[in-house]
C-alpha cells in the first residue's frame, strides 16, 4: 500500500492506494467516529462490493442506499433518495458516509454529507479509475442541472479515500479507457515526466499491469493532491485541473449525460484545448498529434459522434461554472506539461476549432 496526503490544515487527510485494501478494515474505521455507517452506492457496484465493505463494520449500525446508475442520475432528486435514507433509518449529526462507487456516487454522496444536518463526515471507495484518479480527491460535490454539468454543490473533503485497485477488475474496458483520460490530463498540464512514462507505458496500462496502474493513481493523485493544497476552493491554480473540460461538460450536456462517459468527453475536451493552443501559436503541430496519438492508443474518441451545432456548442459551454463575468476562462497548453489559464484568446479561433468537431 502507498499512502498520500492530502495537506489541507485541519481538512487534512489521507489517500491510501494498493491492491486488497478492501479487506483490511481499520483503514475505514479509524475515520469513523460514531457508531452510525450509511454505504451509497449504485445497482451495478452493489452486488460486487457492498457486502465486503459491510462485513468490514460489524460494530457499527450499518444501512445502505442502492442509488440508479449513470450520469443520467446525478440529480438533486437522487441525492434526495440519500436523504430519505439517513432520516428514515434516524441518523444523527455523528454518523458517516461512504461512497462505495464511481464519480456520480462520490460526487453526490459528499453533496449529500456536506448538506445533511449542516454537514457530517464521509469516507470515498471510489472503484473506477476516472473517480480513483480525480473526482474522489479534492472535495468537489454535487449534481448536474439540465442546464449545466455539476452547476449545484459544494467543496467538501471526504475523512479518507481508499482506493483498491482490484475493484478495477470488474470494470468495463469503456469506463477503463475513460480514467485514462483523467489520468492523460496530469500529464498534460504539468508533469511532463509523467507524461513520458505514459507514452512509454501505454501498452502495460491499457492491458492492465498492475504495477503500472498502481503507479499512475499514485502520481495522479500527488498532482492533484498538491493542486488542492495550494487552491482548495479554485481560486487560482486549481482551474488548471479543468483541462478540456468546459469543451467536455459542452459535449455531455448538448448529446445528453451518460451518452459520452464523462471521460470520453474530456478526451475531446483536452485535444480541442490542443487545437486552439496551436491556433494560438502555443503548440507545434506535432506536439497536437502526440497527444491525440496517446488518446487513441488509450481506446479514447478524438472527435464528437453525434450531431451538435456550433451555436449550441457555444451555448452549452456559456453554461459553465468557468464563466467569469460573461467570458469563458479556458485552460490552454504551452508546451506539453505546461497549461496556463487563458481568457484573452482570439473568439475567431475558438469558434474555428469548435466549427472544427461540431461538423
Amino acid at each position: 500500500m502507498r499512502t498520500l496526503k492530502l495537506n489541507l490544515s485541519e481538512k487534512s487527510y489521507p489517500i491510501y492506494i494498493g491492491q486488497g485494501l478492501l479487506s483490511q478494515g481499520e483503514l475505514l474505521t479509524k475515520h469513523i467516529s460514531g457508531k452510525q455507517v450509511m454505504i451509497v452506492t449504485n445497482t451495478t457496484v452493489a452486488p460486487l462490493y457492498l457486502e465486503k465493505v459491510k462485513s468490514l463494520l460489524g460494530d457499527y449500525q450499518v444501512s445502505e442506499v442502492v442509488l440508479p446508475d449513470g450520469e443520467e442520475h446525478k440529480t438533486l432528486d437522487t441525492v434526495n433518495l440519500i436523504f430519505s435514507a439517513l432520516l428514515e433509518a434516524r441518523f444523527d449529526r455523528s454518523c458517516t458516509l461512504i461512497a462505495l462507487g464511481g464519480g456520480v456516487v462520490g460526487d453526490m454522496t459528499g453533496f449529500a454529507a456536506a448538506s445533511y444536518q449542516r454537514g457530517v463526515s464521509f469516507i470515498q471507495i471510489p472503484t473506477t479509475l476516472l473517480s480513483q484518479v480525480d473526482s474522489s480527491v479534492g472535495g468537489k460535490t454535487g449534481v448536474n442541472h439540465v442546464l449545466g454539468k455539476n452547476m449545484i454543490g459544494a467543496f467538501y473533503q471526504p475523512k479518507c479515500v481508499v482506493i483498491d485497485v482490484d475493484t478495477l477488475d470488474t470494470l468495463e474496458d469503456r469506463e477503463y479507457s475513460a480514467g485514462m483520460a483523467e489520468i492523460i490530463k496530469y500529464g498534460l498540464l504539468g508533469n511532463i515526466d509523467f507524461l513520458h512514462y505514459l507514452q512509454n507505458n501505454i501498452d502495460g496500462l491499457m492491458s492492465r499491469d498492475k504495477s503500472m496502474i498502481i503507479e499512475s493513481v499514485y502520481r495522479s493523485c500527488e498532482d492533484k493532491a498538491d493542486i488542492v493544497a495550494q487552491d482548495e476552493l479554485e481560486a487560482g491554480k486549481r482551474a488548471l485541473l479543468n483541462l478540456g473540460h468546459t469543451f467536455g461538460h459542452a459535449i455531455e450536456n448538448t448529446l445528453g449525460y451518460g451518452n459520452y462517459l464523462h471521460g470520453e468527453a474530456i478526451s475531446v475536451g483536452m485535444l480541442m484545448a490542443a487545437k486552439l493552443s496551436q491556433l494560438e501559436d502555443q503548440l507545434s503541430a506535432n506536439e497536437v498529434g502526440e497527444i491525440q496519438h496517446l488518446l487513441e492508443k488509450s481506446n479514447l474518441p478524438i472527435s464528437i459522434s453525434g450531431k451538435i451545432t456550433a451555436s449550441d456548442f457555444m451555448a452549452a459551454m456559456s453554461v459553465d461554472k468557468k464563466v467569469i463575468d460573461g467570458n469563458i476562462r479556458l485552460i490552454l497548453l504551452k508546451k506539453l506539461g505546461d497549461a496556463f489559464i487563458c481568457d484573452d484568446y482570439q473568439s475567431q479561433l475558438l469558434d474555428q476549432v469548435i466549427n472544427e468537431f461540431c461538423q
